[in-house]
């Protein structure tokens, strides 16, 4: 038999080439385990910050719910479930319209983020009572991302306790407005008999003293009516008797009743009115005529000597435009979204020293919105202000 050739065996083999791959392997190995050593430290990096951010989801003082986009309930923290009076595991994983209170009426809360689809509607900081004297702030968040909505955030915040305290600020300013109405109309009367020589001829100093004191009084009064408006607006007392009308008539009464303080001032009034009889408002007349007297008296008061007033009415589509334009001190920019606010006055206009409570915006806006109407304004400070109110014309029933 031919003799067969002996080979060596390849693990006794070792030439440069196996060398080199005996290292590229350790170098392989090593970079694999580099790699696993990063990803277990960024996974427990992860981890750690998921952990964090749970924590601090937990101990919000809010109550939170998160929805997928099916609406089924991701995650609920302690203060929702003792806002809900449920245990996690009867929340989390359910349909959000399927779930239970006993504590709250769901019910209301379904329905006011939601439409009759289950659509869940967009909300920012809207209240709502969920139960006698309880009520919640309520915020709704989609949650997006890489452009796609992938379910949202309910946030639930109590507010009952503000709104106690709110209350009982309101009904205290009640009281003492009440308390201080009937003394000062007391005085005002006995001021005016002693003006009027009822109780025997004044001088000229005794007169003067007297106007002053009778005009502070008035000043406190007003203050007080000011104050009793706006705790009804709060407590949802400000009754509106409606009744249609020319809108047109109110502003030049208003106007009318202010030219003595147009005329100490020495004011030009231009007053604009369209060529055809304006469509009729439906309005409560007692009320808007406060609203309409805080605008005119605002452009008086903050206008300085020789300076113009405009005031139009206009028809636009289905409703009536007033403006009210002075060249007066204006609204420094940084303080505009205050103006609307309960007892804002403007910087500039404390150092001028004119009168005023800083209710008269408050008031007149919420009459204005009570009518279905809206309030805006345009400013510049030092070169004047322009407010805009649009209120709905009266509907006219169209036969068929």
């Amino acid at each position: 038999m031919p003799n067969k050739e002996k080979k060596e065996p390849i693990t006794i083999t070792i030439d440069q080439c196996s060398v080199a791959n005996k290292e590229e392997f350790r170098r392989i190995r090593s970079a694999f385990l580099n790699i696993f050593q990063d990803v277990e430290e960024a996974r427990m990096i992860a981890e750690k910050e998921k952990n964090k951010t749970l924590l601090i989801v937990q101990n919000l003082t809010d109550g939170l719910i998160v929805l997928d986009k099916d609406n089924y309930i991701e995650l609920v923290n302690n203060p929702l479930l003792n806002i809900f009076h449920q245990r996690e595991e009867n929340l989390t994983g359910k349909d959000f319209f399927n779930i239970s209170s006993t504590r709250i009426d769901l019910s209301k809360l379904f329905a006011f983020i939601a439409d009759e689809d289950r659509k869940i509607r967009k909300i920012f900081r809207k209240e709502i009572c969920l139960a006698d004297k309880v009520f919640y702030e309520v915020t709704v968040l989609p949650l997006i991302e890489n452009e796609i909505e992938n379910g949202n955030l309910i946030i639930l915040r109590d507010n009952s306790k503000e709104k106690l305290i709110d209350q009982m600020k309101t009904e205290f300013v009640s009281v003492a407005a009440h308390q201080l109405r009937t003394p000062l109309s007391a005085i005002k009367w006995t001021l005016r008999m002693i003006l009027d020589g009822d109780t025997g001829e004044l001088n000229e100093e005794q007169r003067e003293f007297l106007n002053k004191t009778y005009e502070s009084n008035e000043r406190m009064i007003n203050l007080v009516n000011d104050l009793l408006n706006v705790t009804r607006i709060d407590e949802g007392r400000f009754i509106y008797k409606t009744e249609p009308m020319q809108i047109e008539d109110l502003v030049d009464e208003v106007v009318k009743n202010s030219e003595t303080n147009i005329k100490l001032k020495d004011l030009k009034i231009s007053w604009n009115l369209p060529s055809s009889l304006l469509p009729e408002v439906v309005i409560d007349k007692e009320k808007m005529k406060i609203a309409i007297e805080n605008l005119v008296s605002n452009a008086i008061k903050y206008t300085k000597s020789q300076g113009v007033i405009s005031i139009s009415l206009e028809e636009i589509e289905k409703e009536i435009l007033l403006k009210i334009t002075d060249d007066g001190v204006g609204i420094p920019q940084d303080q505009q979204n205050r103006i609307f606010t309960k007892f804002f006055r403007g910087e500039n206009v404390i150092r001028l020293e004119t009168e005023g409570s800083g209710l008269g915006l408050y008031a007149t806006k919420n009459i204005i919105e009570s009518h279905q109407g809206k309030i805006w304004f345009e400013s510049e400070e030092n070169k004047g202000t322009t407010f805009f109110v649009v209120l709905p014309k009266k509907q006219t029933n169209k036969s068929s």
